[in-house]
C-alpha cells in the first residue's frame, strides 16, 4: 500500500510576501481561452469558455463557489487565502457551468491562484473579473518555496510534531518549481536505478546542520509541489532547502530535521479523517461499511519513523526490517499492541502492524501513532478508524450515523447539513474586567459542503474515549469554507419565553443582536428544561422542528485549577460532578504562540466516568503559549429532518472555560 498525494493543502505553513497580478475585467466569446497568469486570450490559456461552460486547460484546476462572488471576492486577498480555500473544498479539472454572481477559484498552469468573478452572461459571451496571486513577491516565474511538510501528516512547520525525519517522504510547496505535467501525473519508479534526483527539471538541495549538502530523490515534481525522500544521513537540527529549476535557484527555506515524526496515511489524502488501514490477512481496505473487527491486526502506512541506513534512499529493496523509534499506537484511549514498525522496502515508506483492542466500537475511533519518549515524544497526525463487532457497517454512538449513510454522503458532490444549539457558557471576563461572565446562547447553522470534505473531515466527529487534534497556522483574510443555506425565519421557545433568531450571514442564525448577542439572562433556568426550535423554511431548507433539553443537573468542573497551567508533556486531568445522566462530557483546549501557530484538541467522555485524563501525546502537540481549557456537558443530541437537508442535529450544553498557560 503506497500512496503519495498531490495536494495544494498547506498554504498555511509559511508567511511570505504575496504578489498579485492586476485586477482585470474581460469579455470572452465562445471558443475563447484566457491565461489568468498573463491575461493573454490568444493562446490555450488556463480556462476556455465554450458558450455555456468553462473547461480547464492543461494542468489547471478549479471549483465554483456558487453565488458567492459579491460576498467573497474582495475578502480573498492573497495566494494563501486561495490555497486554503482549495484545501477546504477541493479543486478538479471538471468543467464548470457558472451563473452570474458565482466565484471561481483556479490553480493556474503557472502554479498561481486566481479568483474569478462572473459579472454577466449574455448569450454565448461571458464577462468576468479576475485577479491572480503568486506565492512570492516575484512575478517572473522563478522557483519559490512556501512550505515543507511530511507527505502524510501535513502538520505545518512550527508545531512540536512538525519536523521531518531522515528517510521520510516530504512535500515541498511553492510555485514555478518544475515543468508542468503533461497528461496524468505518475510517480517516478523506485526500481533500479531508483527515483531520480532531478525530475521535471527540478533538483532539490538540502544543506544539513553539519554544513554538508544532500540531494534527495524525487517521486514527482510539479510547478507547485514536489515529493521527495530526505536522505538517511541528513543530521537532526535546522536544515535549509532550495529548488533549482531552469538555471534559477529558489529562496532558502528552513525546516527542522528530527529523529522521528510519523505521518499516517489517510484515506482521502488530507492528513485527517479516515485512516488508510489494511486487513493483514486479506489485504482489503477498511471503510465505514467494512469495519475493523476488534482483535484484527491492521497494517498502517506512512512515513517518519526515522533514519533507515539499511535501506536505499532511492531504490526499492524488498527487504522490510524494523526501525527503532519506540513506536506506540493509541486507538481511542487504549494502547494497542504494535507487532511491527519499520521499513516497507520502498524508499521513505514505513509500515506499522497494530492489533486493534477490544472494548470500543464506533465509526470514528481515534487513532494516533507516537514515537520517542519523554522530551522526544512526538505524536503523528490524528485520524479515525471504524470498528464494529463482526465487521460490516459501523455505527456512531453519538450521532447515530451509520457507516452506510456516511459512505453515501461522502460520495455525494454536495451535502447539506443543519445544526441547532442551546447552551450556557461560563467564561473569563475580558480585560480589564475580572471574574467570570455567563452567556446564554442559541444559534443555528445551515450549510452546504462537498461530500469529499465531509468524509475527509470525519476526524472532527468523535467517539466516546477518543481525542482529536487540529493544528493550523493563522493567516489574515476571511476564508470561505462553506456555502450558507437559507432556512427562513427561526424561533426558539423555552421555559421562559419565545425568541427570534437573527441571520447576520446567510445560513448562520443567532439569538440577540450584534450589539447584544445571546439569550436573555433568565432564558435558561437552573433546572434546565425543553427548548424547541421552529423553522418556517426558506429558499434552501424546508420547515423543521427540533426539541432540545438543557442539562440538568448542571455539570460542575471540580478541578479547574489543574487547567490553569498545563505542562504539555504531562497531559491534564479533568474531574467533574453533576451533569445529565447518560450524557457526554467534552474536554477541549487550545493554545497559540507569537509565530501564528494555533493548536487545539477535543476529547469525549461519558458523564458517568466523572473524570478524563487528556493524554500527554495530545497536549504535547499544542504550541507553548496562552490559551484556554473548556469542560462541557452535551446533554441533548437529537436529529431532525427538513426538505433540502441530508441530515440535521441538535445539541443542548453547558460549559465552563478558563484561561490556560500551556508550558
Amino acid at each position: 500500500m503506497f500512496k503519495l498525494y498531490s495536494c495544494g493543502a498547506m498554504a498555511l505553513i509559511a508567511l511570505v510576501p504575496m504578489a498579485a497580478f492586476a485586477d482585470t475585467t474581460v469579455t470572452l466569446n465562445s471558443g475563447t481561452s484566457v491565461s489568468l497568469d498573463t491575461g493573454s486570450t490568444s493562446g490555450s490559456g488556463d480556462i476556455t469558455w465554450n458558450g455555456t461552460m468553462f473547461s480547464f486547460v492543461g494542468s489547471a484546476t478549479g471549483t465554483d463557489l456558487m453565488g458567492a462572488a459579491m460576498d467573497e471576492y474582495s475578502m480573498l486577498t492573497s495566494f494563501f487565502d486561495l490555497q486554503q480555500f482549495a484545501l477546504e473544498v477541493g479543486l478538479s479539472n471538471t468543467a464548470i457551468t457558472p451563473n452570474t454572481g458565482d466565484l471561481i477559484v483556479v490553480l493556474t498552469n503557472g502554479g498561481n491562484y486566481s479568483k474569478v468573478e462572473i459579472n454577466s452572461i449574455n448569450g454565448t459571451s461571458i464577462n468576468i473579473t479576475y485577479e491572480t496571486y503568486t506565492a512570492s513577491g516575484a512575478t517572473t516565474g522563478g522557483p519559490q518555496i512556501t512550505g515543507v511538510v511530511n507527505n502524510y501528516s501535513y502538520i505545518p512547520n512550527g508545531f512540536p510534531n512538525s519536523g521531518i525525519a531522515p528517510s521520510s517522504i516530504f512535500l515541498v510547496f511553492g510555485s514555478g518549481m518544475a515543468n508542468a505535467p503533461t497528461g496524468t501525473l505518475s510517480l517516478n519508479s523506485s526500481a533500479s536505478p531508483g527515483i531520480p534526483t532531478t525530475s521535471a527539471g527540478a533538483t532539490l538541495t538540502v544543506k544539513g546542520s553539519d554544513g554538508h549538502d544532500y540531494t534527495p530523490g524525487i517521486y514527482y515534481a510539479t510547478p507547485t509541489q514536489i515529493a521527495a525522500v530526505l536522505p538517511a544521513k541528513v543530521p537532526t537540527g535546522t536544515a535549509t532547502l532550495t529548488v533549482s529549476y531552469k538555471g534559477a535557484t529558489s529562496n532558502s527555506f528552513q525546516f527542522q530535521v528530527v529523529s522521528s515524526a510519523f505521518g499516517l496515511d489517510t484515506y482521502y489524502g488530507t492528513g485527517g479523517g479516515l485512516i488508510t488501514a489494511v486487513n493483514s490477512k486479506t489485504g482489503a481496505l477498511y471503510n465505514y461499511t467494512s469495519s475493523v473487527n476488534p482483535g484484527d491486526t491492521i497494517l498502517l502506512y506512512g512515513s517518519g519513523l526515522g533514519a533507515d541506513p539499511q535501506d536505499s534512499d532511492t531504490v526499492f529493496t524488498g527487504s522490510p526490517h524494523s526501525i527503532s523509534a519506540n513506536t506506540h499506537a493509541y486507538i481511542g484511549d487504549t494502547a494497542a499492541t504494535v507487532s511491527y514498525a519499520g521499513s516497507s522496502g520502498y524508499p521513505g515508506l514505513d509500515q506499522i502492524n497494530v492489533q486493534v483492542p477490544s472494548g470500543v466500537t464506533d465509526c470514528f475511533v481515534s487513532l494516533v501513532i507516537t514515537t520517542g519518549s519523554g522530551s522526544t515524544l512526538t505524536a503523528s497526525n490524528f485520524g479515525v478508524i471504524p470498528i464494529n463487532q463482526g465487521g460490516g457497517p459501523c455505527t456512531n454512538s453519538i450521532l447515530g450515523v451509520s457507516g452506510t449513510l456516511f459512505n453515501t454522503l461522502g460520495s455525494k458532490t454536495t451535502v447539506s447539513e443543519g445544526s441547532v444549539f442551546v447552551g450556557q457558557q461560563i467564561e473569563p471576563a475580558q480585560s480589564p474586567a475580572t471574574g467570570t461572565v455567563t452567556n446564554n446562547q442559541a444559534f443555528a447553522n445551515f450549510q452546504q459542503i462537498s461530500g469529499a470534505t465531509l468524509a475527509s473531515n470525519s476526524g472532527s466527529i468523535f467517539s466516546i474515549g477518543s481525542c482529536s487534534v487540529s493544528e493550523v497556522f493563522v493567516v489574515s483574510g476571511t476564508i470561505p469554507k462553506i456555502v450558507g443555506l437559507d432556512a427562513g425565519a427561526i424561533n426558539l421557545t423555552g421555559p421562559n419565553g419565545t425568541y427570534t433568531l437573527n441571520e447576520p450571514e446567510k445560513g448562520e442564525y443567532e439569538a440577540g443582536s450584534l450589539d447584544s448577542p445571546g439569550l436573555p439572562a433568565n432564558a435558561i433556568p437552573t433546572t434546565g428544561g425543553a427548548f424547541t426550535y421552529n423553522g418556517s423554511g426558506g429558499a434552501n431548507v424546508g420547515s423543521f422542528k427540533a426539541t432540545l433539553n438543557f442539562p440538568n443537573p448542571i455539570l460542575d468542573w471540580t478541578n479547574q485549577s489543574a487547567g490553569a497551567t498545563v505542562t504539555r508533556a504531562d497531559g491534564v486531568l479533568a474531574t467533574w460532578t453533576g451533569g445529565t445522566p447518560g450524557s457526554l462530557v467534552i474536554i477541549q483546549g487550545q493554545s497559540s504562540n507569537d509565530s501564528g501557530a494555533s493548536g487545539s484538541y477535543t476529547c469525549v467522555a461519558n458523564q458517568s466516568a466523572l473524570q478524563f485524563m487528556v493524554p500527554a501525546y495530545v497536549t504535547a502537540t499544542l504550541p507553548a503559549g496562552m490559551g484556554t481549557m473548556t469542560v462541557e456537558n452535551a446533554a441533548s443530541l437529537v436529529s431532525f429532518t427538513a426538505t433540502g437537508l441530508d441530515f440535521g442535529i441538535g445539541i443542548g450544553f453547558n460549559s465552563t472555560q478558563i484561561n490556560t498557560t500551556y508550558q
